[in-house]
C-alpha cells in the first residue's frame, strides 16, 4: 500500500496561487479583468482550490485530522496565497502601469454614467485613486482574499470526511 505524501499549506498556496495568476494574466489580457462575471470565477477558483487542497491534506493523513486542524491548514494556505498574489500583483502593475490608467478610465466612465458627481469631483476621486492607489490594491486583496479565504476554509474543514481518535487506541501503541 502505498502511503501518501502530505501536502503543505505552502504547496497549496502556490498551486492556487498559480490557478489565480493564470487566469488573471487570461482575463487582463482578454481585457475582461472588470467585468464582474468574471469575478465570480476568480472567487470559484480560490474556495475549490481550498476545498480540494483540504481534502487532499486530510486523505493523506487518513482523515484523522479534526475541524480545527483542517481550518488551520487552509488558513494557513490562504497567508501563502495571499502574499504570492500580492507580490504578482504588484510587479504586473510595474510592468504594465497602462493597466492602472484604463483602470481609472474605466472608473471615471462609470462615474459619468451615474450622472451624480460633477466633473470637478470625478477628476478629485480619480486623483485620490491614483494617491492612494497601492494602499487600495495591495490592502483591498489583504482583505477580499482573508475574508474568501476563511470562508473556503471553514467549507472545505466542514464538507472533509473525519474520523474520529479513540484516544485509548493511541495509548495502546
Amino acid at each position: 500500500m502505498q502511503e501518501n505524501k502530505p501536502l503543505t499549506h505552502i504547496t497549496a498556496g502556490l498551486l492556487i496561487a498559480a490557478a489565480l495568476i493564470v487566469y488573471s494574466i487570461i482575463l487582463n489580457f482578454a481585457g475582461l479583468s472588470n467585468d464582474p462575471t468574471f469575478g465570480y470565477i476568480t472567487y470559484a477558483i480560490l474556495i475549490i482550490g481550498l476545498i480540494v487542497t483540504i481534502g487532499m491534506h486530510a486523505k493523506a493523513h487518513d482523515n484523522r485530522l479534526t475541524f480545527g486542524n483542517l481550518f488551520a491548514f487552509g488558513f494557513k494556505s490562504t497567508a501563502v496565497f495571499t502574499i504570492i498574489f500580492i507580490a504578482f500583483i504588484i510587479i504586473f502593475n510595474l510592468l504594465f502601469p497602462d493597466m492602472k490608467e484604463k483602470g481609472l478610465e474605466m472608473a471615471r466612465e462609470k462615474l459619468e454614467e451615474q450622472g451624480k458627481m460633477s466633473d470637478s469631483q470625478i477628476d478629485d476621486a480619480l486623483e485620490m485613486g491614483r494617491k492612494f492607489f497601492w494602499v487600495g490594491v495591495i490592502g483591498g486583496t489583504m482583505l477580499f482574499f482573508i475574508i474568501l479565504g476563511a470562508v473556503g476554509s471553514l467549507l472545505g474543514a466542514a464538507i472533509t470526511k473525519k474520523k474520529p481518535v479513540n484516544p485509548l487506541d493511541e495509548l495502546s501503541v
